[in-house]
C-alpha cells in the first residue's frame, strides 16, 4: 500500500511539473536601438500666443516652440515612432485609454501612439476653449470644439493610420495620432533611444516614422530571447 502510494505520489509530481514546464512562456526577445540624423536639421520657431493671454502668461518663463523638428545631444532625434509593421502576430488593444490633453494651448504629448480600436480620451486642461481637428483618411474625419470644464472627448480608430491633428481656434497647435496594429512600438525621446520587448522568435519588419522625414524600415530576426540592435538615420533638410 505505501509502495502503491509512494508511486502514485512521484506520478502528480511528474505531471505537475509537466504543466508547470508547459506554463511557461516561449522564449523572447528585444529588439533595441538608437534614432539619429545627419545634415543640418532646421530651427525650430518660437510660437506666437499672442492670441491666447492666459497662454502667454503660462509660458512666459520658458516660450514655447515649434516640434516638428526635435533634436538632441549626439545627433539624436525625437518623437520617432519605431514600431513592429510586418511578422507581428498581433494583440488585443488595451483596456485603458490612451490620453491627448490640451494644456498650456500645446497638444501633449506631440506624438499618441495607440493601437487599432483603442480608446481615446482627450482633455482640455486650459480655462478656455479648444477645438480638436484630427485630419484622417483612412478613417473618418472629425472637427469638435471642447469648452473648458466639459467631460473628455471619446474616440477611437477601426483603421492604422498616421494622423496630424490641429486646432483651428489656435492655428500653431500642431500634433499627430498613431495608430497601430501591433502593441510592439516605442517613441524616441530626447536621447533618440527605442526598445521593442517581448518578441517571440520570428521574422520582422521594424519601421522608424518621422512627421517630417518620413518612414524607414529594416528586416530582423529573433532567434530567442536575445536583443537585436538596430540603428535608423534620418536625412536632415535645414527646411
Amino acid at each position: 500500500m505505501r509502495i502503491r502510494f509512494v508511486v502514485m505520489l512521484a506520478v502528480i509530481l511528474l505531471a505537475g511539473s509537466a504543466m508547470l514546464v508547459l506554463a511557461v512562456p516561449p522564449s523572447a526577445g528585444t529588439i533595441a536601438g538608437k534614432v539619429t540624423y545627419t545634415g543640418t536639421p532646421p530651427k525650430m520657431k518660437t510660437i506666437d500666443m499672442a492670441k491666447e493671454p492666459g497662454c502667454v502668461k503660462e509660458h512666459a518663463a520658458s516660450p514655447v516652440t515649434t516640434e516638428n523638428v526635435v533634436t538632441g545631444p549626439g545627433n539624436t532625434l525625437e518623437w520617432v515612432v519605431v514600431y513592429v509593421s510586418a511578422g507581428d502576430q498581433g494583440s488585443t488593444p488595451p483596456a485603458k485609454p490612451a490620453e491627448y490633453h490640451q494644456k498650456g494651448c500645446q497638444y501633449l504629448p506631440h506624438v499618441q501612439v495607440m493601437q487599432v480600436n483603442q480608446a481615446l480620451e482627450i482633455f482640455n486642461d486650459d480655462g478656455w476653449s479648444h477645438n480638436i481637428h484630427p485630419l484622417s483618411k483612412a478613417n473618418p474625419e472629425w472637427n469638435k470644439s471642447q469648452p473648458p470644464g466639459t467631460p473628455p472627448i471619446q474616440a477611437k480608430y477601426e483603421k492604422p493610420e498616421f494622423i496630424p491633428v490641429k486646432c483651428n481656434v489656435h492655428p500653431w497647435m500642431h500634433g499627430n495620432f498613431v495608430v497601430l496594429n501591433t502593441s510592439h512600438y516605442s517613441v524616441t525621446g530626447n536621447d533618440g533611444a527605442f526598445s521593442l520587448k517581448g518578441l517571440p522568435p520570428g521574422k520582422y519588419t521594424v519601421s522608424a516614422w518621422h512627421e517630417q522625414y518620413g518612414s524607414q524600415s529594416q528586416e530582423v530576426t529573433i532567434a530567442g530571447s536575445e536583443t537585436k540592435t538596430l540603428s535608423f538615420v534620418f536625412k536632415a533638410t535645414p527646411y
